[in-house]
């Protein structure tokens, strides 16, 4: 599940969630001054000082996608995505995959023998890693 509150200031302290010790309560961004913060199933947050209130979520696809774009665990997500990408393949190795697939795909270009399976163990590797990345931001419920 994902809640919402917001951080309260005063003169002394910031207030912030209080969370189970090891819970796995992850926060994953804050928008307008609203803390958005997932809490995995089957934990508990304890009572809350008087100067936070919290609220049960209801995700939809705008706010998942502002969740995301503002999430640093989510933007850690895709670098590692990329990262694990770039150890296999490099820019200029994805930009000919690339060109090769459009120009065969179009009919303006006939691949070579080798090019067929070439292209098969990019895709095929590149879709593990980012199935990878998918199930980091499901663990998130993003």
């Amino acid at each position: 599940m994902i809640i919402k509150y917001q951080k309260q200031t005063d003169q002394h302290t910031t207030y912030t969630l209080v969370t189970p010790e090891s819970s796995g309560c992850t926060e994953l961004a804050t928008i307008d001054g609203t803390t958005y913060v997932h809490v995995p199933d089957g934990v508990t947050l304890p009572p809350q000082l008087e100067q936070i209130t919290v609220e049960e979520v209801v995700l939809t696809d705008e706010l998942r996608e502002q969740i995301k774009a503002a999430s640093p665990h989510v933007k850690l997500s895709y670098k590692r995505l990329n990262e694990r990408i770039r150890a296999k393949y490099s820019i200029d190795d994805e930009m000919y995959l690339a060109r090769i697939a459009v120009g065969a795909q179009m009919g303006t270009y006939e691949m070579q023998p080798d090019e067929p399976a070439l292209l098969a163990e990019y895709q095929q590797y590149v879709e593990a890693q980012r199935e990878i990345a998918r199930l980091e931001r499901a663990q998130w419920e993003l």
